[in-house]
């Protein structure tokens, strides 16, 4: 496809609560994609679970094909109003994207979503419609290349009320800032952990509500290769630096007897940049025809640590990494520029490597780099893997 649907959250909890009242949920396959977005009445344990309860209705309802009537009206009998407020025990927003980027949006008591298109913010037709006595708010539109669409919880609306500001953003303050961070940033999670940081600036880092932000961007395909160890057999080593050769995808190489080989089968030079040396990083090197040389175990490993941070939904755990050295380059390509990721994995087993409390076999490298795929398969990249 020469399209990929880039979606990424990020949520600050309500200050001093453990759980978050907000929730996002979301499905793909053949067909497409189903997104669904909570907000929980109030905050802490209760909200977590109404609204853990309305993602989980909703997801698994229109993933089986019920129809979006049919999971309102499911979604509105399970949970039932606040006897005092009068107010629904949760509310939503369910995005449903076909294989032909037609979005359907449908919305309940959430804050209008935001789309943008062409670096311009676009006004949506929305119909007024009543599901099971609840004013649902539908829209339909055509997906372009580039497009993208935010959804807040009113947590990031109030942002800052009683102490940065007196009334919090406006719907269309926040409109015009979500437009400028999208104009200028690839990824869903750049976009998503820059306005979840002004939010809780705003908040004093005490927020006074749970705070979501959903991004959904319709980007350009971007493949990476990621060369990691030399293949158990060298005579596949021929075969390996074929690969590489003939590959129009981004390259990274991860490893210095992989770099080497590369350097020979190839007829490259290979350049250490010593100046990217870090205390506890090793330098990245430079290959014509390749984006990145880095070390292998070390730099692998930090790399994972960061994306697991990255992929927890607290911007707490948000990390930077825009120094220049090699775990902070490869965090950022695998993150933020690659959408489909394919590995090249090694099984020679560098004795250096072994964890002598494991079994033999058990190698350090290779459960890194099962761990790195399986935390960008949380991250909504599509994996590929081949063992050599």
């Amino acid at each position: 496809m020469d399209n990929f649907i880039d979606i990424n959250y990020k949520s600050i909890n309500k200050h001093s609560e453990e759980l978050c009242g907000d929730k996002v949920e979301y499905v793909s396959d053949d067909d497409g994609y189903i997104i669904v977005m909570s907000d929980g009445l109030g905050s802490g344990v209760k909200a977590n679970i109404l609204a853990t309860m309305t993602t989980k209705i909703a997801v698994t309802m229109l993933k089986n094909g019920a129809s979006i009537d049919d999971t309102i009206e499911t979604i509105i009998n399970t949970l039932p109003e606040c006897k005092v407020r009068k107010l629904a025990y949760s509310t939503f927003t369910i995005i449903k994207i076909d294989k032909n980027n037609n979005a359907y949006i449908a919305e309940y008591d959430n804050p209008p979503y935001f789309y943008y298109s062409g670096k311009r913010i676009i006004p949506v037709e929305k119909k007024e419609r009543m599901i099971g006595n609840k004013k649902i708010y539908e829209s339909n539109f055509q997906l372009n290349m580039g497009d993208t669409i935010c959804v807040v919880s009113d947590g990031a609306i109030h942002a800052g009320i009683g102490q940065m500001l007196n009334l919090g953003w406006s719907w269309n303050e926040v409109n015009g800032y979500l437009k400028e961070l999208n104009n200028v940033n690839r990824s869903s999670q750049l976009v998503n952990g820059n306005f979840i940081g002004v939010c809780n600036n705003l908040y004093n880092n005490k927020p006074g509500d749970d705070t979501t932000i959903l991004t959904v961007k319709v980007r350009k395909t971007e493949s990476i290769d990621v060369f990691v160890g030399p293949p158990a057999d060298k005579s596949f080593d021929t075969y390996l630096a074929n690969i590489m050769k003939t590959s129009k995808n981004m390259k990274i190489i991860c490893g210095g007897t992989t770099a080497l080989i590369a350097e020979r089968e190839l007829e490259k030079e290979l350049m250490v940049d010593l100046e990217s040396m870090k205390n506890d990083i090793p330098p990245i090197a430079y290959m014509d025809d390749f984006d990145l040389v880095t070390e292998g175990v070390l730099t692998l490993g930090k790399t994972l640590e960061n994306i697991k941070k990255l992929n927890k939904a607290s911007y707490e755990d948000s990390i930077e990494y825009n120094d220049y050295d090699g775990c902070s380059i490869l965090t950022n390509l695998l993150m933020d520029v690659g959408t489909h990721i394919n590995f090249y994995v090694g099984r020679a087993v560098n004795p250096a490597h072994q964890n002598p409390n494991f079994p033999m076999g058990y190698n350090i490298k290779q459960n890194i780099v099962e761990g790195l795929m399986e935390e960008l398969k949380k991250a909504g990249k599509n994996i590929n893997v081949m063992y050599l």
